[in-house]
């Protein structure tokens, strides 16, 4: 059958192709300005805060050890193979691998939350009470409660509360962190002595033994997710350019918002009497009493709080939903968890993360001391992450050798040598997370150990060992297009 012509060659309108959607790009800055939003937080701040000017040297290490490594390699593993962690690492070692690496980046949630609600908690004590701030049982309880709150929310699909992630970066990390910094130059300003020492040897951290140095290890936890910023390589006009120079920038400006604050509250906290989930509102409660501000103070406690839990909210459904739609399309989560509600949510899983959260909640109740619990889950949710980043060095090295002319919109410099670093750096916080921190010399080391080695036996490596021996063909199903009529 002819095509009509009306004087013109080219086909009519009716038989022409639609054109090619256009490729929407993004600037390098953008990029920059995302990887930052998803990257800093002043919930870590406390911790290094102890450290006084060696906390610069605690966060420069690991940003190049580590931050550096895993941002251009996961740039390399995104531009060639779209679908995440689970596919770079199930094309460069096996699916099993693949499985066992999604599982720790969502299992390493399970201990992330009780940290950050920990700190939302001590946080609202000084709205209501600051002598709450450091109550196990008022702890445990604001966990358990907010916990489920979010569960609820997030089980009912509102996807307005996706927009607090980027409002929470101005509202609950850039203007509480510039009010630190500018505060505590203006202390010093005044006269006032510091808290912490402030000598060029101080940039040093003291060597006690390895025990010193172990709050290197939650550093790692702060950079972690920039593999998540690396699917965004391929909307740069110039990858080969254009990502390496936002990496960098975005480094400068991660680091900047974790060195800057921590060294504002190291001159009004001291480090023997600092709160490693209050230290952020320690700090502003003294400056405020300090400057005649008082009355900021709680206000300064609800915005860190909103940011805290607009992060949480959006965050919530997130690593289980990419858990799912590997359970479903691979059959690794056996069918009760794979159901979704009227909603289209995969509400069975974020009840049995719920289940677990509430447990692990309780060592707030049942540790004396509310810091030592917070530190003690740190480690575990950073022991559980470290796994994706060991098996994502690793497949990146195998895929670079077996598939050298597989297409790729970026390669990393030096890959081997970047893939070794982070690798080595990875092993070695993983093994430094065993040690208890000279912090928290006075508790028994035996038991350390076995709360950490514990809980990442049995959530990062247990739990995935025994749905892999427990599966079954029947679990394989296809991902349905309408999840309300599935339920």
């Amino acid at each position: 059958m002819s095509v009509e012509t009306t004087g013109d060659p080219s086909p009519t309108a009716a038989h022409r192709k639609p054109p090619a959607p256009r490729q929407q790009y993004i600037t390098w800055i953008a990029l920059a300005m995302m990887t930052t939003s998803s990257v800093a937080s002043l919930r870590s701040a406390p911790s290094m805060a102890v450290y006084g000017l060696a906390c610069v040297f605690l966060y420069l290490v690991p940003a190049i050890v580590f931050l550096l490594p895993t941002a251009l390699v996961s740039a390399e593993l995104a531009s060639g193979w779209a679908g995440g962690v689970y596919r770079w690492v199930s094309e460069g070692i096996s699916d099993k691998a693949g499985f066992l690496a999604v599982w720790c980046q969502f299992a390493m949630t399970i201990f992330y939350y009780p940290t950050l609600l920990a700190y939302v908690a001590s946080t609202f004590a000084y709205v209501v009470n600051p002598q709450l701030a450091s109550s196990g049982p008022y702890t445990a309880i604001v966990i358990v409660t907010l916990f489920w709150a979010g569960v609820f929310v997030s089980s009912r699909g509102m996807k307005a509360v996706a927009g607090l992630s980027s409002a929470g970066l101005v509202l609950g990390t850039l203007i509480p962190g510039v009010l630190l910094i500018v505060m505590g130059v203006v202390f010093l300003g005044q006269g006032n002595p510091s808290a912490a020492p402030m000598e060029f040897s101080a940039l040093l951290p003291a060597w006690t033994g390895v025990a010193s140095l172990v709050l290197i290890v939650n550093n790692f936890l702060s950079y972690s997710g920039m593999e998540m910023n690396a699917v965004h390589v391929s909307s740069l006009r110039k990858p080969a350019s254009e990502f390496p120079r936002a990496m960098f920038v975005a480094m400068g400006l991660v680091l900047g918002i974790f060195i800057l604050p921590a060294i504002a509250i190291s001159w009004v906290v001291p480090a023997e009497s600092l709160s490693l989930t209050a230290g952020v509102m320690q700090a502003f409660d003294t400056f405020f009493a300090h400057f005649g501000f008082g009355w900021a103070t709680p206000i300064l406690a609800l915005m860190l709080i909103a940011a805290s839990l607009g992060g949480m909210l959006t965050w919530l459904a997130g690593p289980s939903k990419g858990l799912l739609m590997i359970g479903r399309q691979d059959g690794f989560l056996p069918p009760i968890l794979q159901r979704l509600n009227v909603h289209g949510i995969q509400q069975n899983i974020l009840v049995a993360q719920g289940a677990v959260t509430t447990v692990i909640a309780l060592l707030y109740a049942f540790i004396p001391e509310v810091s030592s619990a917070y530190w003690i889950l740190s480690v575990i949710t950073t022991q559980v992450y470290l796994v994706v980043y060991v098996l994502m060095f690793v497949a990146a090295m195998r895929l670079r050798r077996q598939q050298p002319d597989h297409p790729r919109g970026y390669r990393a410099p030096a890959l081997f040598l970047l893939c070794w670093v982070g690798l080595v750096a990875s092993v070695a916080a993983f093994c430094i997370g065993f040690v208890p921190p000279s912090q928290f010399g006075g508790g028994s080391v035996l038991v350390y150990v076995l709360i950490v080695g514990g809980g990442f036996g049995i959530v990062g490596l247990g739990v995935p060992l025994l749905i892999l021996a427990l599966r079954k063909p029947s679990w394989k199903q296809e991902l349905v297009a309408d999840p309300v009529k599935e339920a």
